[in-house]
């Protein structure tokens, strides 16, 4: 397992927390998974491959670590999952309140829960950008309300958040049922078009003018990302991902970000090595742009 570095080339030093524009927390948590484990370490080894990473964005030719970025210490939150949703919350609500941008790294998928009560209590009038293999809409899994497949209902219960998914193409009869009765419409990867970008004004209109954005990792093809706890094949491109985050950032005020279910395979280093560049990508797309 990787040290705890801060996300950057070597180069770069880990600012200091009262001079960052962006905090980067690491939540080392996983817990109930469905299928592949590893997850509670995928910060560790996307921070560990952010030191490969050049510092020039090759789409907008800007230096994204000018950015005072500051990495807090992984954070393993204990106890039960409502106690471990509580301390992420706390931790987040700690950067918003100073006025900085999180972006969280995880992690499973429930990491998302206590950083959106965070917003929530902040910014009342945002919503949930959700790019998902999963509809994540369950009421309880594995013995518990707070696990990853239940992320986005935890949005919909407790923060009362709207929320848009991107990238949908597995899911159970229980989440059918609410996204029917609720009247949701996901934007399923089937009907995303690897010819056309069309699809993406039409999430870009469903959002409100503040934007939570959490990426689940297995939102993206494997051939992407292989690297994830569920690895659901006919996902998102790369381009078709930076295509939506630079719409987004430009057109809505992003607030905070999760990436999560990033899972090290040994012997390869391309999905932690991807992660961290969708990491930079956010921090080019979604901050700066917004700072300029």
């Amino acid at each position: 397992m990787p040290a705890a570095p801060h996300f950057a080339p070597s180069e770069i030093d880990n600012a200091p927390l009262d001079e960052a524009r962006v905090v980067l927390l690491p939540f080392c948590y996983e817990q109930g998974a469905s299928y592949g484990t590893g997850s509670a370490d995928g910060p560790l080894h996307l921070l560990a491959a952010s030191d490969a990473l050049e510092r020039i964005d090759e789409e907008t030719l800007l230096d994204w670590t000018g950015l005072p970025i500051h990495t807090a210490a992984p954070l393993r939150p204990g106890g039960p999952p409502d106690a471990a949703v509580a301390e992420m919350k706390a931790a987040t609500a700690a950067v918003l309140d100073a006025g900085r941008f999180p972006l969280i790294l995880g992690g499973d998928h429930a990491v998302t829960i206590g950083p959106a009560l965070a917003v929530a209590e902040r910014f009342p009038d945002a919503c949930v950008l959700q790019i998902d293999a999963h509809l994540d809409l369950r009421d309880t899994w594995n013995g518990s309300r707070y696990n990853h497949a239940c992320v986005m209902r935890r949005v919909a219960d407790e923060a009362r958040l709207p929320f848009v998914q991107v990238g949908i193409r597995s899911f159970s009869p229980e989440e059918h049922r609410y996204v029917v009765e609720n009247g949701l419409k996901p934007v399923y990867a089937h009907r995303i078009d690897s010819n056309d970008n069309s699809w993406i004004a039409e999430v870009i209109s469903r959002l409100s003018p503040k934007v939570y954005l959490t990426i689940d990792l297995d939102g993206l093809d494997p051939s992407v990302i292989p690297g994830t706890g569920t690895p659901e094949p006919g996902g998102l491109s790369y381009r078709q991902l930076l295509a939506l985050l630079a719409a987004v950032g430009a057109r809505r005020r992003v607030i905070g970000a999760d990436i999560n279910e990033l899972v090290k395979i040994p012997g390869t280093q391309v999905s932690e090595f991807t992660a961290a560049r969708i990491a930079a990508k956010i921090l080019v797309h979604c901050v700066m742009s917004a700072d300029r």
